[in-house]
């Protein structure tokens, strides 16, 4: 084939570079300069010209992220410098030998520290020549690891073309972390369970497996980020890691801001506890901090020890994780009738609570595990906050153990557990089962249906178990039983009135919140407002068919199978009308098409004061606007609150009209 035209030669440069930069705004500063519409128009002109001039084709092209075919092996590559492993430290004490060793061996020259976060994540190595990504790799044993470049380069934050024209740094080798957002790893998840699939265990693991697979494709489809920190020029001389970290975001990756040069290691223990306060506060898992020695003519002078430096350590937070023995396996029964087993389990300190219970989701992840009643187990807090069994020591296995065998009835009302086709959970056959009315109750008294204050699960249960309700329908009967409320231990006059008031306030919620709090099983906040503006009255969607439901594009086959085989149910249709009687709305109101803000659509953004984003979004939907996520060239407006983040900054690039809260408080009168 001949060489491309000059000018498509050169169209295919500037292309590339055009979206390199774009790249670089989006994934690494989070600042965008450009609407997605325009982005997608660069990509598929480059592509069009790839594909008519393959000559022009390149593996630094953004069109050849996800470029590579399906990987049988992986080949193993060195190393080196080794990628070393750091000691561990876990108080102030081990902390400050670290340091009186540092300054010994130094003598008379005085260290100084770079204190860092701890990511818990994947440790990845990436070498460039002549300024292009050309090999990734996993860490490995320290001195060798696996080849997998064709996945690290579906990662949008990892530059394949450095921003740097300087001789001496286009050949360079960068080491960093590749992590998962929880929120994306929680998206992620429930996406999987959705789709039948199995769930990962924590962000870390969902990564580690991510990047290890074979196919880059689907690599693409995960939400691994990176962060870099640490930079190997063999043409340059470098003088300092927090330099060094200063040139890495110039040349193009993302670098952590949470870092600081500290002039002592006092300074040092000081960002250490205030990260361990504050650790909640990221998006992503953080298990420590990292302390290293500033000047890297220190680090050569300290050198290394076995597979270790002398001149950095891990400085690690309270354990989150911790080994105990499985007692026992519980059944919970929820308010759909799910049950679900939940580990008892010897009493154990992780993560700043005592944690005795611990969920293990359902009997394929039992299976998966293999974990068996009086096993060692090791707990962690999923996302930091739910306990959870993440696995077993099998070494510590006591003898004579048996796998796990789900029981046959309920445990609390003694009827058949079934398992569906296709379902990952057992279910209650028994609707009036008194765990799946209490959940019921509870569902139906939460903020985001009914919002009965004072309705929480101390008090259900105690209803539920006095006999006093059976049903959500009851709760608009209990005005005729005060007196026997009151009796009540630790209830009273004024806690019974509260309630009642409560009780009573309830009426008065919309359509959308009646038909959220009745807990059609699939029928989320979403689709109950979706319900509430199609059908407009509860007598309406109880004659909806399934073939009905499915004009509904939010309303899928299972939402629509489980929307009608609750009113086929004859109890559910009796609390409906119950309900009904009771005073509660049943009938919705149609989207406006006449209200003030009527072909309008508006982002919302920040922290409002006066009112949620929820209850702005309802406001403007009932004056006929439209709430959408992104911003975009059709948005009419941004309601900017406080902290707004880039969704503040495209929109000024886009000419969007930006208001605040007391502008949007005034259009709306």
């Amino acid at each position: 084939m001949p060489p491309p035209p000059r000018q498509a030669l050169q169209r295919a440069e500037q292309l590339r570079k055009e979206l390199h930069d774009h790249d670089y705004r989006y994934y690494v500063l989070a600042e965008p300069v450009i609407p997605d519409e325009k982005y997608d128009r660069l990509m598929r002109e480059l592509q069009d010209l790839e594909a008519e001039y393959p000559d022009l084709r390149s593996p630094d092209s953004p069109t050849q992220r996800v470029g590579g075919e399906p990987t049988k092996e992986f080949r193993t590559v060195a190393h080196d410098p080794p990628m070393l492993s750091l000691a561990n430290t876990y108080s102030e004490e081990e902390i400050g030998d670290f340091d009186r060793r540092v300054r010994e061996l130094l003598g008379d020259q005085k260290p100084l520290y770079v204190a860092e976060l701890k990511f818990d994540g994947i440790a990845i190595a990436l070498k460039y020549r002549n300024g292009a990504l050309v090999q990734g790799a996993t860490r490995g044993d320290g001195t060798q690891g696996d080849d997998i470049t064709n996945n690290l380069r579906t990662i949008r934050s990892i530059p394949l073309v450095l921003r740097t024209k300087e001789k001496a740094m286009m050949n360079i080798e960068v080491r960093g972390e590749a992590f998962m957002h929880r929120k994306d790893f929680e998206g992620m998840n429930a996406a999987r369970s959705a789709a039948g699939e199995k769930v990962f265990i924590n962000p870390r693991n969902a990564t580690a497996g991510t990047l290890k697979m074979q196919d880059p494709k689907v690599v693409a489809s995960r939400p691994i980020q990176m962060y870099a920190y640490f930079l190997f020029a063999g043409g340059k001389e470098l003088t300092r890691h927090s330099s060094n970290l200063e040139t890495l975001r110039a040349l193009g990756f993302p670098v952590n801001s949470n870092s600081k040069v500290c002039r002592n290691i006092d300074e040092v223990i000081a960002f250490w506890k205030r990260w361990e306060e504050k650790r909640e506060s990221l998006p992503y898992d953080i298990d420590g901090i990292v302390v290293k020695v500033d000047s890297l003519r220190q680090q050569e002078t300290l050198g290394t020890i076995a597979k270790s430096p002398r001149w950095a350590v891990a400085f690690k937070f309270a354990p989150r994780q911790a080994q105990t023995r499985l007692k026992g396996i519980a059944l919970q029964v929820g308010r759909v009738g799910t049950v679900t087993p939940v580990a008892e389990l010897e009493p154990v300190f992780v993560g700043g609570t005592t944690v005795s219970r611990a969920t293990l989701h359902n009997i394929d992840y039992i299976r998966e595990l293999d974990l068996r009643i009086g096993d060692a187990v090791i707990v962690e807090k999923g996302g930091d906050v739910i306990p959870k069994v993440s696995g077993t020591v099998p070494s510590l296995r006591p003898r004579g153990t048996v796998p796990y065998v789900m029981p046959a009835s309920c445990p609390d009302c003694r009827s058949r557990i079934y398992r569906e086709e296709g379902e990952a959970n057992y279910f209650c056959e028994n609707a009036e089962c008194p765990a799946q009315v209490q959940g019921r109750i509870e569902h139906f008294a939460h903020r985001g249906a009914m919002d009965i204050e004072g309705l929480g699960e101390a008090a259900v249960e105690t209803l539920v178990s006095m006999k006093l309700v059976a049903n959500v329908a009851d709760l608009y009967s209990l005005g005729g039983k005060k007196k026997t409320l009151v009796a009540l231990e630790r209830w009273g006059e004024k806690s019974t009135q509260n309630l009642l008031d409560a009780i009573a306030g309830s009426r008065k919620q919309p359509f959308r919140r009646v038909l959220f709090g009745l807990g059609i099983r699939h029928v989320g906040t979403g689709v109950a407002k979706v319900l509430a503006e199609s059908f407009f009255s509860i007598d309406t969607l109880a004659r909806a068919t399934e073939e009905d439901l499915h004009l509904i594009p939010q309303v899928g086959p299972k939402i629509a199978e489980s929307i009608v085989h609750f009113f086929a149910d004859k109890h559910n249709r009796e609390i409906v009308r119950r309900l009904k009687d009771a005073g509660l709305s049943m009938t919705g109101t149609a989207r406006s098409q006449k209200g003030m803000l009527n072909g309008k659509t508006f982002v919302l953004t920040g922290t409002l004061s006066s009112c949620t984003r929820e209850e702005a979004s309802h406001l403007i939907e009932e004056n006929g606007g439209k709430v959408v996520s992104s911003v975009s060239k059709n948005t009419s407006f941004l309601l900017a609150g406080e902290d707004a983040g880039s969704k503040l900054a495209r929109a000024r690039e886009l000419g969007i009209a930006v208001i605040s809260e007391e502008e949007f408080t005034k259009l709306i009168g």
